[in-house]
């Protein structure tokens, strides 16, 4: 017990200390005085991945159209806000591509910066309702290890980022991470629209790419920063790294899950009812048993089995 009072206790220490490190010109906004609010944020969004779906078990999905539409559509014009602030505060600050240390002053390109990197870290907060939306709607499947892991980690390690460095290295991910997003959101926005829209998003396997390519660009990055012995937090780099490969793992997982994976066979009594219902010349009712619709197949084969049982007795008359 003494042990784990003393670990405890330079814990406690530890942490006054870094606060005599940390950004004084954000201490006093939200959510940035002490990292309570946040984990108690995170905190709750764990909790709810453990009731939601209890709460739901016995209850008819929501659907949500409507919201789904209003907030997919608010975070494209919030993350296009936040590249935009990074885009113009850091080229009007002449922050470099390749090492860039964090300004601490009240320089107003330099509070642009922190305050746009402030709003990237609110709105992974806000991403957690994705996931509330999925319980709602009753897509469990789509609440996975890699969308929770992404969710929580996130907005619980940008505190961090807000914290000490609101500047410098940090706008180059942020600054990227935004510009996919407005992408992303775009997508899950017009595909809230309905299926008349729904048929022209071919382009969903090519943003898990792009945010593959992301990662792989962050490892390059901070790579290089290491390289050139940037002034920078290197504990964050090297961090930043191992994050990124986990990313990569997941991701790469994923798409590999979704779009690589080699599709099962089609069973070959299909093919052989195909065959002969092309034989037979019922295509439309093999359009429909190609879906799924086996019953509706069956249905357009009788009256022609029946037609020629009557032509063959037909024949056999008139032989």
């Amino acid at each position: 017990m003494e042990i784990v009072m003393h670990f405890i206790n330079d814990t406690i220490e530890f942490y006054k200390w870094t606060l005599t490190i940390a950004d004084k010109r954000v201490e006093k906004w939200p959510l940035m005085d002490n990292p309570l609010p946040t984990l108690a944020v995170s905190t709750s969004y764990l909790l709810f991945l453990w009731l939601g779906p209890k709460y739901m078990k016995n209850r008819e999905p929501f659907q949500l159209r409507k919201t789904l539409i209003v907030y997919n559509f608010s975070m494209v014009f919030l993350n296009f806000f936040i590249f935009k602030e990074l885009f113009m505060a850091a080229r009007a600050a002449s922050y470099s591509y390749i090492c860039q240390s964090v300004n601490y002053s009240v320089d107003p390109n330099e509070v642009r910066v922190a305050g746009a990197l402030w709003w990237y870290f609110i709105s992974k907060g806000i991403e957690y309702l994705d996931t509330v939306f999925f319980i709602l709607r009753k897509k469990f499947n789509q609440v996975t290890f890699l969308h929770v892991y992404h969710h929580c980690s996130m907005f619980t390690l940008w505190w961090i980022g807000i914290k000490w460095v609101a500047g410098g290295q940090s706008f180059f991910g942020a600054h990227m991470n935004a510009a996919i997003h407005v992408l992303m959101y775009l997508y899950y926005g017009l595909a809230s629209c309905g299926p008349k829209i729904q048929k022209y998003l071919w382009w969903k396997k090519y943003l898990t790419i792009i945010q593959m390519v992301q990662f792989h660009v962050t490892i390059g990055h901070t790579a290089l920063s290491l390289y050139v012995n940037c002034d920078f937090p290197h504990w964050m780099h090297y961090s930043l790294i191992c994050y990124a490969i986990t990313f990569i793992i997941l991701f790469g997982n994923f798409y590999y899950q979704t779009y690589r994976r080699q599709q099962p066979r089609r069973d070959t009594s299909v093919s052989s009812k195909a065959g002969k219902a092309l034989s037979n010349g019922t295509f439309n009712g093999l359009s429909k048993a190609a879906n799924g619709a086996l019953v509706m197949g069956s249905k357009e084969e009788k009256p022609q089995e029946n037609s020629g049982r009557r032509k063959r007795k037909g024949r056999a008359k008139r032989d």
